[in-house]
């Protein structure tokens, strides 16, 4: 087990993104959010510790995102801690784009960055555990998902 993504955020912010997170899919436990939660904050300290390196969230990882970026200070601060803004370009669903190797790769690569991987949530659209209402599929590594500026290191 790796490290909690969740010291990321103060427990006040966290909590208010777990918050969102239920809010925008009802059906989701306190505890799932937390899960989802912290996924996306490994994904996105990955992003940034892994430039040049194209990483793809699962759909349930896109939504605790989602939802994170919708907290905008939040969000500005967690990227300012981690040193680059991983900015998302929003993709309609599309079944060809989706690439379960891809969001395999991403899985094992935030694990190599040292963070601890609910691989439950990195599954394919249609076998999530996790029943999000997040409607869209990001492409496999060529995608638009980068941070800027690119560390130096």
């Amino acid at each position: 087990m790796g490290k909690s993504a969740r010291s990321l955020l103060s427990p006040q912010q966290y909590d208010a993104v777990c918050a969102t997170i239920q809010s925008d899919n009802p059906d989701v436990e306190p505890d799932d959010a937390a899960a989802i939660l912290n996924e996306a904050l490994a994904f996105v300290a990955a992003c940034v510790q892994l430039p040049e390196v194209r990483l793809v969230p699962s759909r349930v990882v896109d939504a605790g995102w989602h939802a994170l970026i919708l907290h905008t200070t939040t969000y500005a601060e967690l990227c300012g801690k981690l040193g680059a803004v991983v900015h998302r370009q929003p993709e309609e669903p599309d079944p060809t784009r989706y690439n379960q190797d891809a969001i395999d790769r991403t899985a094992a690569l935030i694990e190599e960055t040292g963070y601890g991987v609910d691989l439950d949530l990195w599954g394919p659209p249609d076998g999530d555990l996790i029943a999000v209402a997040a409607n869209c599929q990001h492409r496999d590594d060529r995608g638009p998902i980068v941070p800027h500026p690119k560390p130096k290191g």
